[in-house]
């Protein structure tokens, strides 16, 4: 699977695989993978702010 494709799934852009293997840890491992992609968006998305504002 593509990297663009597997980002568009952890952003809810994209339906998930449905041959996607469904075991536990499979899916902590695709939450935490989610939560991690979200927190570096926000981190760029901060220091994008901070620098258009800095004086």
């Amino acid at each position: 699977m593509g990297v663009l494709k597997q980002l568009a799934e952890y952003l809810y852009l994209r339906k998930p695989d449905p041959d996607r293997p469904k075991t536990t840890f499979v899916k902590y491992m695709h939450g935490i993978n989610r939560i991690s992609l979200l927190m570096f968006l926000l981190c760029l998305i901060i220091l994008a702010v901070k620098l258009i504002f800095r004086h």
